[in-house]
């Protein structure tokens, strides 16, 4: 039960039809908690497809829908009672603006997958209509949502490390190694497709994941980027591999690497922090471990679950230490903590400030303005200023 409501969060879906492998990872991450109930959906651009889904969920066939459009109306018209509080938008990247923009005005707040939209202009737009609405929109930028990498914004942000110097953040995968877009593949296929992911590939599929989780636990901003992209499977259409240098606000230096061709690579998403004083690193692959370094004293190993780790990693964590957490619990933080700050508003009650910890439009904004810029500085092949792009209206911090 959400504990500000007595009862469950009512959520609809928005893709993840049969054989996605997001949107299961979605419903199972809602799930975990017990504080969401899935009543309702448009899982499929093919309404049959979608009611394929909607039956193997259980679903009343009443509120399994043929189009967003449509169920985006039709659960507003059915009023508070028994109309869905949020939805969860799963579907490929192209659909993310209109998709959210849709729920939004029918009064629904939004899980929304990253990127959050394909194009700056079209972000800049999300980000209006969510704060005309008044709604909460959570970014499911699910790294964020690991213990240690609570921690680990902890241990920067406190100052434990000194001054930031140098940032090297890298995801390494294999999965694209060969043409597996043109053999049918589902999640190949509509990554590989400009019309559906966008302009790029490698960095906005896994290069916004570097972007959103250096900003999250450093808080650094970026002053500038230099970037060389390349397609290193013939016949590709977008980039699978991209090299980034990264400037800072305040000098440190960063080295971002997003490939999908590293064979034999499984998803080695691994983050370094430099600091003054210490540094430290954090792998996705062992996410329960945080390893700090020092100049001067033995390293230390920091495991998820301890008593000694900050609130918000306690907050985060679910079983003792020694018991494994990983990627589906990580993505029910965010839904955990959205739902929480969702449920109090609906409640009229104020949120506890440990739950107001998932990323928001305004990351989302600044995801794609990444992704933009990097395309832009590989483009020129100089170093691109970001400073203009982010004071827009929409900046700010949370």
């Amino acid at each position: 039960m959400n504990p500000y409501l007595g009862r469950k969060l009512r959520y609809g879906m928005v893709g993840g039809g049969p054989g996605a492998f997001v949107g299961a990872i979605h419903r199972r991450a809602a799930a975990l908690d017990g504080e969401f109930e899935l009543v309702a959906g448009a899982f499929a651009s093919q309404p049959e497809r979608s009611r394929e889904q909607g039956d193997a969920l259980g679903l009343d066939t009443r509120r399994v829908y043929g189009t967003f459009r449509e169920m985006a109306e039709a659960e507003a018209a059915l009023g508070q009672d028994r109309c869905i509080d949020a939805v969860s938008v799963v579907t490929p990247n192209h659909l993310h603006h209109p998709v959210a923009t849709a729920f939004l005005e029918a009064g629904i707040h939004v899980f929304c997958d990253k990127p959050m939209t394909t194009t700056v202009a079209d972000a800049e737009d999300l980000c209006r209509t969510v704060e005309r609405t008044g709604l909460t929109f959570a970014l499911t930028h699910n790294y964020t949502g690991y213990p240690m990498v609570k921690e680990a914004r902890h241990l920067v942000r406190s100052g434990r490390l000194g001054a930031v110097r140098k940032v090297v953040a890298e995801y390494p995968q294999g999965w694209l190694g060969t043409r597996l877009e043109a053999t049918g593949h589902k999640q190949a296929g509509w990554r590989q497709d400009p019309s559906q992911a966008g302009p790029s590939s490698a960095v906005g599929d896994i290069g916004s994941h570097l972007d959103n989780l250096v900003r999250y636990v450093t808080g650094l901003e970026i002053e500038a980027v230099f970037a060389e992209l390349a397609t290193l499977v013939p016949e590709r259409a977008m980039e699978d591999d991209a090299a980034i240098l990264v400037r800072f606000a305040g000098g440190a230096r960063g080295v971002y690497c997003a490939s999908q061709v590293s064979t034999g690579e499984e998803n080695g998403l691994t983050l370094r922090i430099y600091g003054e004083r210490a540094g430290l690193v954090w792998r996705q692959e062992d996410p329960n471990i945080l390893d700090l370094r020092f100049p001067d004293s033995p390293a230390q190993r920091l495991t998820r679950g301890s008593p000694w780790l900050c609130a918000a990693a306690g907050h985060a964590t679910r079983l003792p230490p020694g018991h494994p957490e990983g990627f589906i619990e990580a993505f029910a933080n965010i839904y955990r903590c959205a739902g929480r700050v969702i449920g109090a508003g609906i409640a009229g009650k104020p949120a506890d400030p440990l739950e107001d910890d998932f990323p928001d439009q305004k990351d989302g904004l600044r995801g794609v303005r990444f992704i933009q810029g990097v395309l832009d500085a590989a483009e020129r092949g100089r170093w691109t200023d970001f400073t203009s792009r982010e004071r827009s209206p929409m900046h700010g911090d949370r």
